[in-house]
């Protein structure tokens, strides 16, 4: 089954599972008691439970108030909201519609004033949707079926003929990625997620049973990149969203970028980009 295919059908799923149920699946998957619930959404706990069985249907204000108690995404708040008879809250747009211009252009400027440091902006499934020149010289040289849209930055990174070689500590970042993956899909309940992490899981890796934690002058899990001149890259990375999105594209979206985590690193990527800038003129 398709990608968009898949999505479809478990988004049908989810609206035709009554809104007590999806309430309840998203309380336990946040380890939250019906009291625990009652508490943070001032309300009584006999009040949940009647929801959460069916004995009451609650009102729109009442479902986005337990909504974002439980932090639930904005495309299942929708579908919260289908499943209870209402009309769905947040619009979901291209990042090429008209109403998403300004945010289009916030996100290019990111991507381009981060160079010439590697940046790149990702849906949720951690599909490409943008990224500047530095993220372009990375895959020089990946094979092309591994650059057809849509691009996944996971697959790629850890796939045995992506990035993968490439990386000198491959096993301590898989085990980042790996780790960050399962938690946001266990945050989410995303099937798609959840099969992409036992994909990835999947790619040999030479030692990943013998994964070294970070030294004690470490910051953050580095990549270490072997770069084209036989040397090496190392960076450190960082994850911006928008802080109060109201449309299902944005809230999905995330910016990662890489900053260089040592001086050689630095001197290196502003050296590249400046003989690039000579060669073009």
């Amino acid at each position: 089954m398709s990608e968009p295919v898949a999505l479809g059908y478990r988004s049908a799923m989810n609206a035709t599972r009554p809104v007590g149920e999806q309430l309840r699946d998203w309380r336990q998957r946040r380890r939250l008691t019906q009291l625990d619930l009652a508490g943070m959404a001032d309300i009584s706990t006999r009040h949940v439970s009647f929801i959460e069985t069916g004995r009451s249907l609650p009102s729109r204000a009442m479902l986005l108030r337990l909504a974002d108690r439980l932090d639930v995404p904005l495309r299942e708040r929708n579908q919260l909201m289908t499943a209870a008879g209402l009309a769905p809250m947040y619009a979901q747009r291209s990042l090429d519609d008209p109403a998403l211009h300004e945010a289009h252009a916030a996100i290019q400027l990111v991507l381009h004033g981060h160079e010439p440091y590697p940046a790149l902006a990702i849906d949720r499934h951690w599909n490409l949707l943008a990224a500047n020149r530095a993220i372009e010289r990375m895959l020089v040289g990946i094979p092309a079926d591994l650059l057809q849209p849509p691009i996944n930055v996971l697959r790629l990174s850890l796939h045995p003929q992506g990035l993968a070689p490439l990386i000198v500590n491959q096993a301590q970042w898989r085990a980042h990625l790996l780790h960050r993956l399962r938690h946001q899909a266990d945050a989410t309940g995303d099937p798609v997620l959840s099969e992409l992490h036992d994909e990835l899981a999947a790619y040999p890796c030479a030692d990943a049973d013998e994964v070294e934690p970070p030294t004690t002058l470490s910051v953050a899990v580095p990549l270490r990149l072997r770069s084209a001149d036989g040397g090496e890259h190392a960076y450190i990375s960082t994850t911006t969203v928008f802080g109060t999105p109201l449309d299902v594209t944005l809230a999905e979206l995330a910016i990662e970028a890489f900053f260089p985590a040592d001086a050689a690193t630095a001197q290196a990527l502003r050296a590249l980009q400046a003989a690039e800038a000579e060669a073009a003129n």
